[in-house]
């Protein structure tokens, strides 16, 4: 299972988690690292997009702990109809929903955390701040780090 934070602009417009370049980004990812994204559930932790207008774009705002745990019960009913074995964060914000705390996304990656029901928890970047790195050396390495996280989460997957 991949949990993202929320819909962005395209995806709210599509009704589909991961449609827009966050999404483009994550597929090639997925690719790289051998895991097809067919293989994986795919949806958000909080299901409204939260925005603000500015002129006649509507720019992500991150959502707040309340919607956060409002969305809650929602992704807790995904979790126990799917079953997955490998539930993986993407970013900050969904690693405390899923987590249950506040954790640092770049100290925490790499590491498998026990979840409810015999799932083990993964946190990596969320593929939209991949593309907010200026510097092409240092997105070129953050995108290598993603790629081996998803490498990863699923090769436990298929051997949990």
């Amino acid at each position: 299972m991949l949990v993202g934070e929320q819909p962005g602009d395209l995806e709210d417009l599509a009704g589909n988690p991961f449609v827009g370049p966050a999404g483009a980004t994550l597929n090639k990812a997925l690719a790289e690292a051998g895991a097809p994204r067919e293989d994986f559930y795919v949806t958000n932790a909080v299901k409204h997009f939260k925005h603000e207008m500015r002129g006649k774009r509507r720019l992500h705002k991150t959502p707040n702990a309340g919607e956060v745990q409002a969305c809650r019960w929602w992704l807790d009913s995904e979790r126990r109809l799917v079953r997955p074995k490998v539930i993986v964060a993407l970013g900050a914000t969904v690693a405390g929903a899923v987590l249950g705390k506040t954790v640092s996304v770049l100290k925490s990656r790499g590491h498998a955390w026990p979840l409810a029901h015999g799932a083990t928890g993964f946190v990596t970047v969320h593929p939209s701040y991949l593309l907010r790195i200026p510097d092409a050396d240092a997105k070129t390495a953050a995108y290598d780090d993603f790629v081996r996280d998803l490498k990863m989460a699923y090769a436990t997957a298929k051997t949990g």
